[in-house]
């Protein structure tokens, strides 16, 4: 592989007796497409993809050594017979056909198999009884709907636990070696031993759970023995040429007298004394949700876990495997500076399996973006088939990949938002000619000036544009779509993606000058439409225009960072909608020291984002002093305050500026009114069809243009 961009990254490595084409792994991440266990052509096309795209080695999702005994799923691989066997060849042949190496995560769930809970049967621990583990803001931010969803995969039955035996913990590493045989027998490359994560060796390892005074505890050699007995198994079953990598989590950020990075340190060097290959270090959380769940085993900040990876590196002689959020830039990064030896990018190959051969490429403004906002991972909750907001493609396999268009049409797609980007990018990439029209200076929509506050929406939209230059799509911002202008240019096919409509709540002072829409501080901030009332008195006015002639607004990276300075708003803000938008404002604003209450009439609050996103976003915005009020009815606002009603009581808030975040519907308008008046053949997408931000938007520009 070419070294590209990035050739620390790409370039080759040995891991034990395994010949690695570079350096970029697929950590394990449940696809939940398996059919009792059996591998099936969805879980084989998934990884097929990312093996095409050119990653190095691919972890298959944990799979149960024991199964359905110590599963967390029926959707996950089952390691338990030899009539796995066949389905796991399949795949290993469609992975190394296209030059990649493949090992497969093998677990025993422990005290979270889901299954066994399901099917009423104890889940084993390593001592009675369990530590005490608090889930209240999993309750407090959660839906109904999504607590429903994560009941029903144990039909609503609570787990009981199992001090497992010393004879038991015999059989399990039994399991362990015979599942590796299996995987060998299938021709895949190795196997890596999931001991983090919470699951049955993680918590062995852990002071808090393991308070066993046997030779399973009661000491750092003593936890880690059951460990250390499943490598040495698995290497004597399978030889000295068959891979085996550990993953330890480096920290548990919860649980006192948890896993520390100098505990994690031992115990990698006990494994590697065992037989293991290769170090995989991660991270978790006890609490298992809430803000808990975005320390480990998800991060939320990049490169989270890049010191838990360095100092596992300091105590062994084998490679160590970095994860956490690490981008292709801050990978090259870490391998320089000898932090680790291979890089794990899970969420962002599944966002563009082909990442590798960009790079190889030289062409990283051709990698489409992780935009870190947990959609894929919150349908593990409820062991659905995980989807991107990013990549269409992602959990629908079972719809074949659209190729080259049968004849060349003109496409006209009218709105330059993400759901039109994507159209046009997915229309041209099948070979037809593509014109874009979009009434702003800039392409990106709301997703550019959401970038202000989520800046990685930014990076989704400067990967649309450069794949859009890239193609060859004829590009006209600041030009107004009418539907006479659309006949005029002849087009085979219209698609319209001119996004939602903003309406202000209908109370009394609803037109005051302080009080601003999303598309009033979009106007504030870029000069771009009409201010009207609100225009900032003269003084502000000069300073927004000055930025603009010194291009300082057209970079919202660069006003995300002059906010935190200076911003057109007052000091005490009122956000009435707690929806996605008004939570994300919430946060960004109150970062900016603003005091900020946010009046949302639901019950809920940001029911928009996926769960594990709201969670961590909640938990900041009210940790930065927000105020959120649910169930709160608006009914005036005047120059000094905002009042509502909370039941049968009214209540005020003091606001220097109130922020509309709600009233969002969609406005198929223009889209009736080309194909009324032309007869032309119009698809309407994303928001302007039905309100599904980000994720709806590309789901339904690629559809279209996939149709077309």
């Amino acid at each position: 592989m070419s070294p590209g961009s990035h050739p620390h990254l790409l370039s080759p490595i040995r891991v034990g007796t395994l010949e690695l084409r570079n350096r970029i792994v697929l950590p394990a991440m449940d696809q939940n497409n398996c059919d009792d266990g059996l591998i099936t052509d969805e879980t084989v096309a998934h990884y097929e993809e990312r093996a095409q795209g050119g990653a190095g080695l691919l972890i298959l999702e944990t799979s149960a050594v024991a199964y359905p005994h110590g599963a967390t799923s029926r959707h996950q691989p089952s390691l338990s017979h030899d009539g796995v066997i066949d389905g796991l060849a399949r795949l290993a042949d469609a992975v190394h056909a296209h030059g990649s190496r493949m090992v497969v995560q093998v677990n025993h769930h422990g005290r979270i198999s889901g299954v066994d809970t399901a099917e009423g049967r104890p889940s084993l621990v390593p001592s009675l009884p369990v530590p005490e583990v608090d889930v209240s803001e999993i309750m407090v931010d959660t839906t109904m709907d999504e607590l429903m969803g994560m009941a029903t995969l144990t039909g609503g039955k609570m787990p009981t636990y199992e001090e497992a035996s010393a004879e038991t913990l015999d059989e399990v590493v039994e399991r362990f070696a015979d599942a590796s045989e299996r995987v060998q027998a299938a021709g895949l490359d190795g196997v890596e031993v999931h001991a983090g994560h919470g699951y049955l060796l993680a918590t062995f390892l852990s002071p808090a759970w393991n308070r066993r005074t046997d030779r399973y505890g009661g000491s750092t050699d003593g936890r880690a023995r059951l460990l250390v007995e499943v490598v040495t198994a698995i290497r004597n079953r399978c030889g000295p040429d068959f891979t085996i990598l550990v993953r330890l989590d480096g920290r548990d950020y919860a649980m006192a007298n948890g896993i520390t990075p100098e505990l994690a340190a031992r115990y990698a060097a006990m494994a590697v004394g065992a037989g293991a290959d290769a170090i995989h270090v991660t991270a978790y959380s006890t609490t298992a949700g809430g803000p808990g769940f975005t320390d480990g085993p998800l991060p939320w900040l990049e490169c989270q876990y890049e010191d838990l990876a360095r100092s596992v590196k300091a105590a062994v002689d084998v490679p160590v495997i970095a994860v956490g959020r690490i981008g292709p830039d801050d990978g090259e990064r870490i391998l320089v500076g000898g932090g680790a030896d291979l890089i794990a990018m899970g969420r962002q190959l599944l966002a563009d399996p082909d990442l590798p051969l960009r790079l190889a490429a030289g062409r990283p403004d051709l990698v489409r973006p992780c935009i870190n906002c947990f959609v894929c991972v919150a349908q593990n909750f409820w062991s659905a088939r995980p989807v991107c907001a990013v990549n269409a493609r992602l959990g629908h396999y079972d719809d074949p990949p659209a190729g080259p268009a049968d004849f060349r049409r003109h496409i006209v797609v009218v709105g330059g938002g993400p759901g039109g980007m994507e159209a046009a990018r997915v229309a041209a990439e099948r070979g037809h000619r593509v014109t874009l029209l979009e009434k702003s200076r800039r392409l990106g929509g709301t997703a550019l000036f959401s970038a202000l506050t989520t800046p990685m929406n930014g990076e989704l939209v400067r990967y649309l544009t450069a794949s859009l230059a890239e193609l060859d799509v004829d590009i006209r911002t600041g030009t107004t779509a009418t539907p006479e202008m659309v006949a005029g240019l002849h087009p085979n096919a219209v698609v319209v993606a001119t996004g939602a409509v903003r309406s202000r709540p209908d109370v009394p002072g609803a037109q005051l000058p302080h009080v601003l829409s999303g598309d009033d501080l979009r106007g504030l901030l870029t000069g771009e439409g009409d201010l009207g009332g609100r225009r900032p008195r003269t003084a502000v006015r000069l300073v927004l225009l000055c930025g603009r002639l010194l291009g300082l607004t057209a970079d919202m990276s660069r006003v995300r960072s002059l906010s935190r300075r200076w911003m057109p708003v007052g000091r005490r803000i009122v956000v009435v909608g707690g929806g996605l938008v008004g939570v994300e404002l919430a946060e960004f604003l109150a970062e900016r020291r603003r005091a900020v209450t946010v009046l949302e009439e639901g019950d809920d609050l940001a029911t928009e984002m996926a769960h594990p996103r709201r969670w961590r976003t909640l938990h900041e915005a009210r940790r930065r002093g927000v105020v959120f009020r649910t169930g709160a009815m608006i009914t005036a606002i005047t120059a000094s305050h905002v009042e509502f009603r909370l039941g049968n009581e009214t209540h005020t808030v003091a606001a220097d500026t109130v922020v509309l975040a709600g009233g969002i519907q969609p406005d198929a308008s223009l889209g009736e009114l080309i194909r009324e008046t032309t007869g032309l053949d119009v698809d309407v997408i994303g928001d302007a069809a039905t309100t599904g931000y980000i994720q709806g938007a590309i789901r339904s520009g690629n559809q279209v243009a996939n149709a077309l």
